[in-house]
C-alpha cells in the first residue's frame, strides 16, 4: 500500500493534467475507493472511464478492483465502510441469504460478548484469574483445543494454569490435593459435557472457586458456581456456541494479560527469548 501511495504522489507532481487530477483524488479519498468504480471516479473528475483505466494500468493494476483488494488487506475499516457493510448485510438478511443470516448471528454474539466485558462479573472473573493460587480449565474432550489455547494465553499473565478434559482420569488431578482453597476452576460447558455439574459441585465442596462459561439457555443453578459468564443462545446446529465461546475466551485471556501489566510484559519477553533459544520463535 505504501508503494501505491508513493506512486500517487509521483504522478500528482509529474503526471499529465488528467493523471495529476486522478492521483490527487485517489490520495485524498483512499478510504472511499472500496465504494468507487472507474466510471464513478471518471464522473466525479469529468474524465472518461478509459482515462481512469489507463492510469490504473500505469500504476500496475488491472483495474480499481485490484486496488480495493490491497486496501482491504492493509487498511482498517472506516466508519463509513462499516455502515455500508451493515446496510448491505441487513438487506441480504431480509432476503434470507443463508450466509448473511449466519454472519448477522455471529455479529450479535460479538455484541453480547462486548457488552459482557463491561459488567461487574467480568471484572470479578479477571480478578479471580489473577489472584488464584492455581487455575484449572475443564471441559469436554471435544473442546479441549479451546481450553488448551486459552491456558496457553493465560501463561502470559501468570503461572500455574492447567487444562483438563477428563481423558485418562485427569479430572482426578483436581482432587489429589488436600483442598482447593485459593484455587480456581473454570468450566467450559457443553451439551456433551455430562460431568460438568457433578464436577462443579465436587470442586466447590473441595474449596475451589468456580467460574462457569455456559450458554444463557442452560439450567444451571446459581449456587453451582461462584460466577457465571453467559454465552448468547446457540444458533441452530451449533449447541456449543463455538464462535461466541472463542470470542469470550480471547477477550478474557487478553483482559487477564492487561490486568497483569508489567509482569505480563516481562513474562512474554522471557517466553519469547526462551522460544528463540529453542528455535521456536515467539510463544504466540
Amino acid at each position: 500500500m505504501e508503494d501505491f501511495v508513493h506512486k500517487l504522489r509521483q504522478y500528482a507532481k509529474s503526471g499529465t493534467p488528467a493523471e495529476r487530477r486522478i492521483a490527487k483524488y485517489f490520495a485524498e479519498h483512499l478510504s472511499d475507493l472500496p465504494f468507487e468504480t472507474a466510471a464513478s471516479v471518471a464522473d466525479r473528475l469529468d474524465l472518461s472511464p478509459m482515462t481512469v483505466g489507463r492510469f490504473l494500468r500505469a500504476l500496475g493494476y488491472q483495474g480499481l478492483d485490484s486496488v480495493k483488494v490491497q486496501i482491504r488487506e492493509v487498511s482498517p475499516v472506516s466508519a463509513t465502510q462499516m455502515q455500508a457493510s451493515m446496510t448491505e448485510l441487513q438487506t441480504d438478511v431480509a432476503e434470507g441469504k443463508p450466509l448473511a443470516v449466519l454472519v448477522s448471528e455471529q455479529i450479535q454474539g460479538l455484541h453480547h460478548i462486548y457488552h459482557l466485558t463491561g459488567q461487574p462479573q467480568w471484572r470479578e472473573a479477571v480478578s479471580m484469574i489473577g489472584t488464584a493460587r492455581e487455575v484449572f480449565v475443564a471441559t469436554h474432550a471435544g473442546l479441549s483445543g479451546f481450553a488448551s489455547h486459552f491456558c496457553q494465553q493465560l501463561t502470559q499473565a501468570r503461572d500455574g494454569v492447567h487444562s483438563l478434559d477428563g481423558t485418562g482420569s485427569r479430572f482426578a488431578e483436581l482432587f489429589a490435593r488436600l483442598n482447593g482453597d485459593d484455587a480456581l476452576l473454570i468450566i467450559l460447558d457443553s451439551h456433551r459435557f455430562g460431568k460438568a455439574r457433578l464436577l462443579a459441585r465436587t470442586a466447590r465442596r473441595y474449596g475451589y472457586k468456580v467460574i462457569l462459561i455456559t450458554a444463557q439457555s442452560t439450567n444451571w443453578m446459581p449456587d453451582q458456581a461462584n460466577l457465571i459468564l453467559p454465552l448468547p443462545a446457540a444458533r441452530t446446529g451449533d449447541a456449543d456456541s463455538l464462535p461466541p465461546l472463542m470470542a469470550l475466551l480471547d477477550c478474557l485471556s487478553t483482559a487477564a494479560i492487561l490486568a497483569a501489566g508489567d509482569e505480563a510484559a516481562q513474562r512474554t519477553r522471557r517466553m519469547g527469548e526462551f522460544g528463540t533459544m529453542l528455535g521456536e520463535g515467539s510463544n504466540r
